[in-house]
């Protein structure tokens, strides 16, 4: 049966509509916020997915480009791989959803958001997060929301709910916060120094919005939502866990106590192993393979309690830090003698290269996105090969984390960059991921950035990254230990990644991973005090120690770039037909070049004899010519009566023998010859525009001048 539901969202109406489309999916609605229109469904297997050890979600967002009026760009005239903007929403919209989840739940779950129309004033990321939310919500499949996100700006000093298009333009920051009713479940930001102060304001009014959606969709669930399914637990067997922990739970303590991760690894698997024998003994080897899944499960458990207790209870970390103490650092720049910028960052075992390659303003990445935005100037890549964590597998190219960690550094240093008039290259950054134990992300926006200052890229301050963790006592939620600078393990069995990248003078870059039902306002304050504290150090005690701002000339193997200003009217003249003329100038100086809608030409160049070469070349085409100009020409032909020179822009004039010379001249060879540079005045335009020219008047011009000095 169709219904609809209508409520507003910050301002603005918002209706949710099922029961008309997509009859077979476990759960459907249409959003529709303004004119954006996006379809979620949301399905589940009947059965759960053997040998596996976490909950299979899958989260699509899909970007129709009809949903714009756009025929795709592609030569199959079809949308093809999800563009990276499409990915980091997928992302964005699972963050929120899957601890929501029951732990035991194995059957494998998909989640599609399929947008269908966009109005750029409303948000369609917005809008399959909150559908995303409700179709589970009504469905069967067994889900522990609701949950609702909205977007948040920063225009004029003033916080805004669901920004629009033109308040984004003019915005300091972009903000989405999802959560549940209790507590704040997401956070993903980009933001041009924003003080901590500030951005937790701008996560509080959000949540307001938040609630009230809760309540909407908490409202339709109870009218038109399905008795949820039964399934199959695969929760621990609790008397093979309590058989491990009785026995072994003294040595595990002990064993995840390293200083290092591979000895920690080591520790793990000799555990394992005898474990295994232990049970063979007790119980048989038959025992061992029915139960198989239950004590690999267990030991996971019995790993995780022990690093859990051993933080919430004694306040000790595996590796023997203190909860605020950052893991020893380091770092070097210039790394690679060719390229354009390199640096190497080091925090405990985690370790980044970052490479800059600077190039054309052409050489900017195109978007073909449902988004206004058409282009991407700066462009942050980030690897995660499987040597990083010790592991023999072949790479397949970034997957959904290594865009996510890449957008997330890229957002990090955005607003430090220079202006295209300020520096008009387009940027690359590639981070290597050398060696992983935890906050690889943050550790590239770090080296990112003295890559950046190391190819002379004139940012405008610093910025560093770091990541606090969480360990909450299963009793009682509410009380919690935080830690600073988090590693693999502590982020694999704690309760929280909250990743923040910024200066000292504020917040540029945030994202928060939860594995819990969400986090109070009391631990995000925490969160941005500590990481404040850390940012700083990690700045002055290191980073600012090995580079302390760009260096001042670009890498000689960088292009240089020579600009100038030519008219509008004057662009095709130097593009030519076909891109004739253009292209002339390429090939005779070896030069590359760039011209801009506005009349902005770009020389690229690492030779300045060239570019200045390409500018002259360019320079003469657009060249007006007007009665009393002075103009640099060349003799192309040779008459009885004089010689006709080009005085650029493809414009020749007419130098008659009695205007070359005060003196008598007989012939004009005497004085001239086809391919000689001279200087010539324009004296007039006819009204057929043939132009006369004079080196004589230039001659008493210069006399006067003399004359005039010497009366002085």
């Amino acid at each position: 049966m169709f219904k609809s539901y209508e409520t507003e969202l910050a301002g603005r109406k918002l209706t949710i509509e099922t029961g008309k489309i997509a009859q077979l999916a476990n759960g459907s609605v249409v959003v529709r916020y303004g004119d954006t229109v996006v379809m979620v469904n949301v399905t589940a297997a009947k059965e759960p997915k053997e040998d596996i050890d976490f909950f299979p979600l899958s989260v699509d967002y899909e970007e129709k480009l009809y949903a714009v009026g756009k025929i795709p760009g592609s030569f199959q005239k079809r949308e093809g791989k999800p563009s990276d903007k499409a990915i980091l929403t997928s992302r964005a919209i699972d963050r929120p959803l899957r601890p929501l989840f029951p732990k035991d739940f194995r059957n494998d779950t998909v989640v599609v958001a399929t947008v269908l129309s966009v109005d750029q004033d409303n948000s369609p990321e917005v809008c399959a997060m909150i559908g995303a939310s409700c179709a589970l919500s009504i469905s069967d499949i067994p889900f522990g929301g609701p949950t609702a996100a909205v977007n948040v700006g920063y225009v004029d000093g003033n916080i805004i709910l669901n920004p629009t298009e033109e308040q984004r333009k003019n915005s300091k920051l972009t903000l989405t916060v999802a959560g549940t009713k209790e507590k704040i479940a997401m956070i993903e930001a980009g933001a041009d120094e924003i003080p901590n102060d500030i951005m937790l304001e701008a996560i509080k009014k959000a949540h307001v919005e938040i609630k009230k959606i809760c309540d909407f969709i908490v409202a339709i669930k109870a009218e038109i939502g399905k008795p949820k399914m039964e399934y199959k637990s695969f929760a621990v067997d609790k008397e093979v866990y309590k058989e491990i922990e009785e026995n072994f739970k003294e040595r595990m303590y002990q064993d995840v106590q390293a200083p290092d991760k591979e000895t920690r690894d080591v520790n793990i698997e000799k555990i394992t192993e005898d474990i295994q024998n232990f049970f063979v003994e007790k119980h048989g080897e038959e025992a061992l393979e029915e139960n198989k899944r239950n004590i690999a499960d267990s030991i996971h458990d019995l790993e995780k309690k022990c690093v859990r207790e051993m933080i919430f209870k004694e306040h000790k970390r595996p590796d023997g830090r203190k909860l605020d103490e950052i893991r020893p650092l380091s770092c070097e720049v210039g790394v690679l003698p060719r390229t354009h910028g390199s640096a190497i960052f080091t925090r405990g075992q985690t370790q980044v290269m970052s490479v800059v390659t600077l190039g054309m303003k052409s050489e900017e990445q195109v978007l073909d996105g449902i988004d206004a935005e058409e282009s991407k100037r700066y462009m942050h890549q980030y690897n995660f090969p499987s040597y990083s964590v010790g592991e023999a597998r072949p790479s397949r190219g970034p997957g959904r984390r290594e865009i996510g960690h890449g957008a997330l550094a890229e957002k990090a240093l955005v607003p430090v960059l220079p202006s295209e008039d300020e520096f008009p290259y387009a940027i690359r950054v590639v981070s290597e991921v050398l060696s992983s134990n935890g906050s690889t992300s943050q550790a590239s926006i770090c080296g990112s950035t003295l890559a950046l200052m190391d190819a002379g890229v004139p940012i405008k301050k610093p910025v560093a990254g770091i990541s606090t963790g969480l360990i909450t006592n299963p009793d009682n939620p509410e009380e919690y230990v935080m830690l600073t600078d988090i590693q693999g393990i502590e982020d694999f069995f704690g309760d929280m990644d909250f990743k923040v990248g910024g200066t000292k003078d504020g917040i540029t870059a945030i994202q928060v991973d939860i594995k819990v039902d969400g986090l109070t306002y009391d631990i995000i304050k925490e969160a941005f005090e500590r990481t404040k504290v850390a940012r700083d150090y990690i700045l002055d005690e290191i980073m600012l120690k090995q580079i302390d701002k760009p260096r001042a000339e670009l890498s000689k193997y960088a292009p240089r770039i020579e600009t100038m200003q030519i008219k509008v009217d004057k662009i095709r003249e130097v593009i030519g037909t076909g891109g004739k003329v253009i292209n002339k100038i390429i090939e005779e100086t070896g030069v590359k070049i760039d011209i801009e809608e506005d009349g902005r030409v770009c020389v690229y160049s690492n030779d300045q004899e060239s570019s200045k070469k390409a500018i002259k070349m360019i320079e003469d085409i657009v060249r007006e010519i007007e009665p009393g100009g002075i103009y640099e020409g060349k003799v192309v032909k040779i008459m009885p009566f004089g010689a006709f020179v080009d005085v650029g822009n493809g414009k020749e004039g007419l130098l008659h023998i009695s205007k070359i010379s005060s003196k008598r001249i007989d012939k004009v060879e005497d004085v001239l010859a086809v391919g000689d540079e001279i200087t010539v005045k324009v004296t007039d335009i006819d009204d057929q525009g043939r132009i006369n020219l004079s080196m004589k008047a230039l001659e008493a011009e210069a006399k006067e001048e003399e004359k005039e000095k010497a009366e002085q």
